[in-house]
């Protein structure tokens, strides 16, 4: 349905020619804008609902085990379970804020939730076998819940701003609260969080269009491909400017690794579109101090940089 009003938009209102880099380029920004807010006004609902059954305290005690390592573990878990793009994965990473979940096991969450998806996971199992597929997930999960671990050791909570005007909700009696207060407490809380990030959204998918339309993977694959030492680092920067889900980005992993770019070079290349992208940084930004966006951004690289060389090395 989605692709069928983008299409008519692109084609049919704008009447831009079909093929084109411009109405790739168009097409794309109207589809990914009205998905991602769908997603984010759907998941918040929803969360938001399921939270008004669940003291943050509970939420707290789940997450937050003694031994911290355990805690980043289960939110790498969880993320594996949630398959939101980074966008929509967002709304839970600061309801795990505003519970008092330790920052750095947030962070394991938001890592995992996009760069590990099931879909990815099938199409990787049926396009390249078992082996690539079970390395993806073993090496997702490890990055996220290093990252995490060592943005909990950072003690960086100080960059996180404080984003919530609905605590409040702690004192309303969660038990009694009727279905009518719930789903208002979960509409006010929605529209307060699409209100502040809703501008981040339209300029992170605009630059994920642009380069979705303008940047073939011919290109991708001549400075990225060959066995040269610094393709897998120059794929995880070309990857960041872009923007996809796990699923979405898999067709162009095809075409790369049909195109002779080695197989930890484009999966380095999918993980950093994927946990990455630069419209997550975007609306990041609306959330935390640029600082610690450059601490999540550098850990996270230096570990799917550190996967593409291994993968590398187990694939030739």
């Amino acid at each position: 349905m989605l692709n069928l009003f983008a299409d008519w938009v692109t084609y049919g209102l704008l009447s831009l020619a079909p093929k084109t880099l411009l109405a790739g380029a168009v097409d794309f920004f109207i589809y990914d804008t009205i998905k991602i807010f769908l997603l984010l006004v759907a998941i918040i609902f929803i969360v938001s609902v399921v939270r008004s059954f669940l003291p943050p305290e509970k939420i707290k005690n789940i997450l937050s085990h003694k031994n911290k390592f355990v805690g980043n573990i289960l939110a790498s878990l969880l993320g594996i379970v949630t398959p939101f793009c980074t966008c929509s994965a967002i709304p839970l990473f600061l309801g795990f804020v505003e519970a008092g979940v330790p920052l750095g096991v947030t962070f394991s969450f938001l890592v995992a939730s996009p760069m590990i998806n099931e879909v990815a996971v099938v199409m990787l199992l049926g396009l390249f076998g078992w082996k690539v597929a079970v390395i993806y997930i073993f090496s997702g999960l490890i990055i996220a819940i290093i990252s995490g671990v060592v943005i909990g050791k950072l003690k960086v909570e100080n960059l996180v701003y404080d984003f919530s005007k609905n605590k409040n909700i702690n004192q309303l009696g969660l038990p009694s609260l009727s279905w009518k207060q719930r789903f208002v407490y979960a509409g006010n809380y929605t529209l307060d969080i699409v209100k502040k990030v809703w501008l981040f959204v339209l300029i992170g998918v605009g630059v994920g269009a642009w380069i979705h339309g303008y940047v073939p993977a011919d290109l991708i694959a001549q400075y990225a491909g060959g066995n040269h030492w610094y393709s897998v680092p120059l794929a995880v920067l070309i990857g960041i400017p872009l923007y996809s889900n796990a699923a979405g980005v898999i067709p162009l992993v095809s075409v790369l690794t049909e195109k002779g770019v080695s197989m930890g070079t484009t999966l380095a290349f999918m993980m950093a579109v994927t946990g990455l992208s630069l419209p997550e940084f975007l609306i990041l930004r609306k959330v935390m101090k640029t600082k610690l966006i450059i601490i999540f951004a550098s850990i996270v690289g230096v570990g799917i940089i550190f996967t593409g060389y291994l993968f590398n090395l187990i694939l030739k």
